[in-house]
């Protein structure tokens, strides 16, 4: 190898890291959020769901569910990042698999709680798609507890 190619290999191999990490992640950069009401999440989920729509997820996060009469901005806030109690997640920014997860095992019976296992009790796979693609189409205030004593 040349004393020039193995100057820049670090680099090159970097620069390589980061694209694979970036069409991991979708992109992801600030600004890059859904802006297009039609938007749709990315087709591959972990959780097996199909693909997501912004609009629709925006639109269901605002129907009050039957069992509850709550709708998921009521407890949750606006865009998610307001829930209305502090032991109630934010759920702007939060990745799409991990809420697409959670709200099938609220479904399912593998998460209890009050609330959500009743409200997620009767969504749809593609409702699920829906609302996890709105939420984290939202700018996050997600934090995690570094420097917290």
């Amino acid at each position: 190898m040349t004393t020039q190619i193995r100057a820049i290999a670090p680099a090159l191999i970097a620069l390589v890291a980061c694209l694979a990490l970036s069409a991991c992640s979708g992109g992801g950069g600030e600004g890059e959020h859904a802006s297009d009401s039609e938007h749709a999440a990315a087709t591959s989920s972990s959780a097996g769901l199909p693909a997501g729509h912004v609009s629709a997820g925006e639109q269901l996060a605002s129907t009050k569910g039957e069992a509850t009469g709550q709708s998921c901005v009521d407890c949750h806030g606006s865009e998610g990042n307001a829930p209305i109690d502090a032991t109630y997640p934010k759920l702007g920014g939060q990745y799409a698999d991990y809420i697409g997860h959670a709200l099938q095992q609220y479904r399912n019976g593998q998460r209890d709680h009050a609330l959500m296992s009743s409200q997620a009790r009767n969504l749809t796979d593609q409702q699920i798609a829906d609302l996890a693609a709105y939420f984290s189409s939202r700018d996050s205030q997600l934090r995690d507890l570094h420097g917290v004593h």
